[in-house]
């Protein structure tokens, strides 16, 4: 079969241009890759203010407009999501309101309500519940220094809800069905592991996801497994990546491989 495109979707706040060495990682397998812009922190785009805004439903037909460009490049060719971060939220969107793709992966992204998190997360009942709202509605948008910032008023107060109450900003009746791999990394407190457990359970349908929990006893020299840095030395992530899709392609050439 034919090798997959891996189309990544960045983390809040991070432009594409970060994710140049995860690109790099895939193409040494002889996998392609591209890194999808994020709203508002590339080099060349517009920033949110007051006047420019958007939400997750606009990141997510981004998502769907990358699909269907690669979908009309190549019919062939296997589409995978990886999201990191915000934009496994953003995966799990579009793979439950969009035509799915053929294979979802997320790093570090989780359900971030904060009952989730230790001691019931305060700092973002905090951020949900004034720091967000407020600022947004003197500025227009989330201003500098804060968590995400420049953020647009509507994805972030979208967020803020979703900190504060669990529920998605987009509809989840369903499951994601999609083959998925989820993964979490040790001492990850932006996304800890309990929180990426709800996210993996509430959204993804069980029998189709494989979870792996990156220790930091696992890394190797070179690799990381910081909720940020990770992208940067990601060979032992690719790696994981293609082994998980390799199964998948046993899975589904013999069904009975899986009994």
């Amino acid at each position: 079969m034919t090798a997959p495109l891996v189309l990544i979707a960045p983390a809040m706040a991070i432009g594409s241009g970060y994710y140049r060495p995860l690109v790099e990682e895939f193409e040494a397998r002889g996998w392609s890759a591209r890194a999808l812009p994020r709203r508002g922190f590339e080099a060349d785009g517009v920033r949110a203010s007051r006047g420019h805004d958007w939400s997750y439903a606009d990141e997510i037909d981004d998502i769907a407009a990358a699909v269907a460009e690669a979908r009309t490049e190549d019919p062939a060719r296997p589409v995978l999501l990886l999201g990191h971060s915000l934009g496994g939220q953003l995966v799990a969107g579009h793979e439950l309101t969009r035509d799915p793709v053929d294979g979802a992966v997320t790093v570090g992204a989780s359900l971030p309500h904060h009952r989730q998190h230790p001691y019931g997360g305060p700092h973002l009942v905090l951020m949900g519940a004034l720091v967000v709202p407020a600022l947004t509605t003197v500025f227009g948008y989330l201003p500098k220094p804060a968590f995400g910032a420049p953020g647009a008023r509507t994805l972030m107060r979208e967020w803020a809800r979703m900190v504060l109450t669990g529920r998605t900003p987009y509809p989840a009746t369903g499951k994601v069905a999609t083959p998925s791999l989820i993964v979490s990394l040790e001492d990850d407190v932006m996304a800890p592991v309990g929180s990426i457990d709800a996210f993996a359970k509430r959204l993804f349908q069980g029998d189709r996801v494989t979870r792996w929990h990156f220790r930091n006893d696992d890394v190797r020299p070179g690799n990381s497994n910081d909720h940020i840095a990770w992208a940067r030395g990601g060979s032992q992530v690719v790696d994981r990546i293609v082994a998980w899709w390799a199964d998948h392609l046993e899975v589904l050439q013999n069904p009975h491989a899986a009994t």
